[in-house]
């Protein structure tokens, strides 16, 4: 589950890490309401759950009221990488002498939760990771013990040198870890944190998502869902016992089995194509499941091929066959699908694939080559 900066913020300062005073906007109408009619500079932030809120402009600077109420009504209604903006945070803006990236993540290789941080802030921490990766500092963190305050003061040293800097910092990285394991959180960073001309350490941006199996224990979390439609998407595979995730790619894949699923998008990347999507059916033997698979897939616009690859050991593939054919019945798609089926009652599944006329193969390399061509045309 992922929230708003406006609410990571709000969580930010209920566990005292300090940031800049703002309010959240529906409309044009609340930003003359609630913004005060003293001169000074506030920035304007479209409140979306994607990057690239900034060269999309969907950050802006304002220097009155009258400039706040222009910026934000430019925002609103725009559309950013293809969510339309319905709310804007009205924020103090703070003079910045230097930025900074801190970070927490769940890390499976140290099958802990690590720290990150960096002296390039500003900018999203993938890049730096692709572009100069030894500008990232990583900490694992001992999850019988916690971030001590040795530790904080360690990170800190790395990235300020004036003793009353490191204190802040460290002290505000205490916080977020505090903030992090209490809210059973899967990611939550400040991009940037920013040192003032004053010498004020201060949480100007912030992002968390959450553990979706955490959240019938965090009421207060759960209550800040706002979901999008891709994630809207995503819980109601979930209530059909689907696994969903979307991505950015083009060739949708229905799977049985989050391992083999892995394997299939590596193999659509392989051979230079993007997946669309992760959807794992399961083990279960129900046609219906097909049915919602095929839905919720088919539902993404940018999909322009299918590639199904089963692999029967609980799963039958003689229902997943009747399954897909019912879901075509209903759905009456025109987007291409190519279909691999292995393991129990393959044969009698491809039977019934086969008098459908869809494209049958018996490798994933196959399939996947086929799938990619066909997105093409």
């Amino acid at each position: 589950m992922k929230i708003h900066e406006y609410q990571a913020r709000n969580l930010f300062r209920k566990y005292g890490i300090p940031v800049p005073e703002g309010v959240v906007c529906h409309t044009v109408d609340e930003v003359k309401q609630n913004v005060s009619d003293k001169d000074k500079l506030r920035v304007i932030k479209a409140q979306v759950h994607v990057g690239g809120r900034g060269k999309a402009g969907g950050v802006k600077l304002a220097n009155t009221k009258a400039e706040a109420v222009e910026k934000a009504e430019q925002i609103l209604g725009m559309e950013i990488k293809g969510i339309t903006v319905e709310k804007v945070l009205v924020a103090d803006a703070v003079d910045i002498e230097k930025e900074f990236y801190v970070g927490l993540i769940n890390d499976r290789n140290s099958k802990s939760v690590t720290l990150m941080a960096s002296a390039e802030g500003g900018v999203e921490i993938e890049e730096v990771a692709k572009v100069s990766p030894e500008k990232i500092i990583k900490m694992p963190i001992d999850p019988s013990m916690g971030l001590m305050p040795w530790q904080a003061r360690k990170i800190a040293i790395q990235l300020f040198s004036d003793p009353k800097e490191i204190r802040q910092c460290a002290n505000i990285l205490v916080k977020l870890y505090r903030l992090y394991i209490e809210t059973d959180s899967s990611l939550a960073e400040i991009n940037p944190l920013v040192l003032t001309p004053d010498k004020q350490v201060l949480a100007i941006d912030g992002k968390m998502n959450f553990d979706d199996n955490a959240l019938y224990r965090q009421k207060e979390i759960l209550s800040m869902r706002e979901a999008d439609k891709d994630e809207l998407k995503e819980i109601e595979a979930n209530a059909k016992g689907l696994s969903y995730i979307k991505l950015d790619g083009n060739i949708g894949c229905m799977v049985n089995g989050a391992g083999l699923a892995m394997a299939t998008m590596d193999m659509i990347k392989l051979y230079g194509g993007e997946p669309a999507n992760f959807l794992d059916i399961g083990g279960s033997s129900n046609p219906q499941k097909v049915v919602d698979a095929m839905n919720i897939l088919l539902s993404d616009q940018n999909v322009k091929s299918v590639m199904i690859n089963i692999f029967g050991g609980i799963t039958r593939c003689d229902d997943v066959a009747r399954g897909l054919v019912i879901a075509l019945d209903q759905i009456k798609t025109n987007v291409p699908i190519v279909i691999r089926l292995s393991g129990t009652n393959a044969k009698e599944g491809l039977e019934i694939i086969k008098q459908t006329g869809l494209p049958v193969v018996e490798t994933m390399r196959e399939a996947a080559q086929t799938a990619i061509e066909l997105s093409k045309k």
